[in-house]
């Protein structure tokens, strides 16, 4: 990619990291956000120039992390008149694959692909760029889209357009099933006087091991912050999307079925805000104990 603007739409505890890490890789990045305090912050970046409304993101390449694919389609159909056919726009978020193929869609009208880079990991790895992307699209689309998606991580091409959503929902379904298993099997052990650390330490180094008993569980729950950076409505989210794409296949779903009731009744009766790690707050309060020693 010759020209290295990009407009970037989406400044949360994601987007703003990926955003800087763009400027310190020599992309002239113009951002935007309704949070003006996430606006604010991007914009004192070296590299990062804060646009006053969204069709001041109008660039060659318009990378969006924004929380659906609704959000990305207001987006869209403002920018759409107002790019050079040719253009291209990157979706990192978690969007259906649905919403990604009607975009493409609407897009290929106006001379402008979609490539669908969902991404996977922390703030901290959206910040020294370590993220993996999980692409999809049009082959020439994603050679065009390269240069700023290795810029945040790990590339990896996973198929046509859709794809890189359908992957990113399936695998979310999957960190939720081990998330919450994990915490149950824990709450068990927490009942005959095991300690957490304790309980860690050896399914760590066994068979049960995953991200959840490595990561979420050491970091932000027996720290008490409870504190990984994700919305649990945002996982919510991609658990629906992921079960839709279950049923559509025709199944199995008993692990994503259980899944999805488990945080639909975590997501209604903790705070809006919940980070997703909380539903273990909401399993310890069923279990009457907690997990932190």
């Amino acid at each position: 990619m010759q020209n290295k603007r990009v407009g970037f739409a989406g400044l949360g505890s994601m987007g703003g990291g990926m955003c800087r890490r763009l400027a310190d890789r020599g992309f002239e990045v113009r951002a935007f956000d309704v949070d003006t305090d996430a606006l604010r912050r991007a914009g004192e970046h070296p590299g990062v120039d804060a646009a006053v409304d969204v069709p001041g993101l109008a660039a060659p390449v318009i990378v969006t992390m924004l929380p659906d694919g609704g959000a990305v389609r207001q987006v869209a159909d403002v920018l759409l008149p107002k790019l050079e056919p040719g253009a291209l726009i990157i979706d990192t978020g978690s969007s259906a694959p649905s919403d990604t193929l009607e975009l493409g869609r609407t897009a290929a009208g106006f001379g402008v692909a979609v490539v669908d880079a969902p991404v996977s990991g922390s703030p901290d790895a959206a910040r020294s760029g370590e993220l993996t992307l999980m692409a999809a699209g049009d082959s020439g689309a994603l050679d065009r889209a390269e240069a700023v998606l290795s810029a945040l991580g790990r590339v990896h091409r996973v198929g046509p357009a859709g794809a890189g959503h359908a992957l990113k929902a399936l695998n979310n379904l999957l960190s939720a099933v081990n998330l919450a298993a994990v915490a149950e099997v824990m709450l068990a052990g927490r009942a005959f006087g095991l300690e957490p650390a304790v309980m860690l330490d050896v399914i760590n180094a066994s068979t049960g091991r995953n991200h959840a008993s490595e990561t979420k569980l050491p970091d932000h729950v027996l720290t008490g912050t409870f504190d990984s950076g994700f919305a649990l409505r945002l996982m919510l989210k991609d658990i629906r999307i992921a079960t839709a794409l279950q049923a559509e296949a025709g199944g199995p779903a008993a692990f994503g079925t259980a899944c999805q009731a488990l945080w639909e009744k975590a997501r209604a009766e903790l705070p809006a805000g919940a980070d997703n790690v909380e539903v273990i707050r909401w399993l310890e309060g069923a279990a009457g104990r907690e997990l932190r020693a």
